[in-house]
C-alpha cells in the first residue's frame, strides 16, 4: 500500500539545535530510497507503507544512538485506495486551483 506521511521526530532532553538529528533523519530516508520533502517543522514522505514505517523506525534508532534518551514523533498518514496520488500530485492540484481561482477573479 502506498502512503503518504508526514513526519515530525523530536529528540527530548537533546541539544537546542535539531539540526544533526534533522540530518541523519534524512539520510536514512534518502538511502532507502524514498521520495521526500523537508519543510520547517519536519518532512513529508511518500512510497510503500512498510519502506516508510521502517524510515521512522530506523531514524528513532539512529537518534537514541545519538544520544537522545527520548523521543516523540507525530506521524500524519494518508492512504487511497481508489487511485495513486504523489505528494507533487497533491501540492500541484492546489496550486492549478489557485491559479484558476485568481484568473476568475481578474475576469469578475
Amino acid at each position: 500500500m502506498k502512503v503518504i506521511v508526514d513526519f515530525c521526530l523530536t529528540p527530548l532532553e537533546a541539544e537546542t539545535s535539531l539540526t544533526p538529528y534533522s540530518a541523519e533523519c534524512q539520510k536514512i530516508i534518502a538511502s532507502l530510497g524514498l521520495s521526500h520533502q523537508l519543510h520547517a517543522y519536519g518532512t513529508n514522505i511518500e512510497g510503500e507503507w512498510e519502506v516508510v514505517m521502517d524510515a521512522v523506525k530506523r531514524c528513532h534508532m539512529r537518534v537514541h544512538e545519538m544520544g537522545a534518551p527520548r523521543i516523540s514523533t507525530q506521524l500524519k498518514i494518508g492512504t487511497r485506495s481508489d487511485r495513486e496520488q504523489s505528494m507533487a500530485d497533491k501540492v500541484s492540484h492546489v496550486r492549478d486551483y489557485l491559479a484558476q481561482s485568481l484568473k476568475r477573479k481578474q475576469t469578475q
